[in-house]
């Protein structure tokens, strides 16, 4: 039986969450239990491509990006692959009808990454809109179970909050980004002279991204609510911290959030969120 097979999948999905992102598990465990695995599966089909495009440099990245691409569409038109990830994330776009110009987007962008060092202003926001804002939109999908006046009213806030989420991972891998990947992702900034001036200006930004995204999260249905408040708490929590340090040892260092502050975090936002406090 195929369920045999898509219950192993979906295990494999959840596997690389966990191994991945301490804080993306933890938020997907204060979802409703029917999110979860599809929440898995998105993450779990996102995290390999973006692996690709930063890790495997030992490889031919562009070839292994063009056969995970064509994997991913032959998975979803025939609902069904022996890649394990795929086979979840195919399930997932089908049950939630996520439109296919998602996925193009998304894979469009980590094909970027392939092939830019440095952007324009247009060229950033054409990158985060596949790397992060069409990902906040294939989770919107999940949370408003093909509900399409729902899934509409809440679509910029989930692209707003995807975008915060994103320019804040900028930061943090700043170190990573400029110093080993040859990466400069924020236009006109140039990093050789990276000073206080130009971090303010990006946070500014990315607090604008912030206020729009938290809107939507109070509007989001109640079980699916807290699990992306969970996820707002810790970057937000993470970008003060990036903000109160200076830009030398943000270019130079990656900011983290301890695992024992996380569990706080999130302990804290279950009692804001059981006082009807969002």
């Amino acid at each position: 039986m195929k369920k045999i097979y898509d219950d192993v999948s979906i295990k494999c999905s959840k596997l690389t969450t966990r191994s991945y992102s301490t804080s993306f598990s933890m938020g997907i465990k204060f979802l409703n239990s029917r999110f979860q695995n599809p929440i898995y599966a998105i993450y779990g089909f996102v995290r390999f491509a973006d692996e690709i495009v930063d890790t495997f440099h030992d490889y031919n990245k562009l070839d292994l990006l063009m056969r995970f691409k064509q994997d991913t569409y032959n998975a979803i038109n025939e609902k069904i692959s022996l890649n394990p990830i795929l086979n979840s994330f195919q399930k997932v776009v089908h049950d939630y009808s996520i439109n296919i110009e998602l996925v193009d987007a998304f894979l469009e962008s980590m094909q970027m990454d392939l092939e830019k060092k440095a952007y324009d202003q247009d060229g950033y926001e054409k990158y985060i809109l596949g790397s992060a804002e069409v990902v906040g939109l294939m989770c919107l999908k999940v949370f408003t179970e093909n509900n399409g006046t729902l899934y509409k009213s809440l679509e910029s806030h989930a692209m707003k909050l995807g975008s915060a989420f994103q320019k804040i991972n900028f930061l943090r891998d700043l170190k990573s980004d400029y110093h080993d990947l040859g990466r400069v992702y924020f236009p006109g900034v140039d990093m050789a002279q990276f000073n206080a001036s130009a971090k303010k200006e990006i946070e500014k930004n990315i607090e604008i991204d912030f206020k729009d995204g938290y809107e939507g999260i109070k509007k989001l249905p109640k079980d699916a609510r807290f699990g992306v408040y969970v996820a707002y708490v810790y970057y937000y929590r993470l970008f003060k911290k990036i903000k109160g340090l200076p830009a030398e040892k943000i270019l130079n260092e990656r900011v983290r959030i301890p695992n024992n502050k996380k569990y706080g975090l999130f302990l804290g936002s279950y009692v804001k969120h059981s006082l009807n406090l969002l």
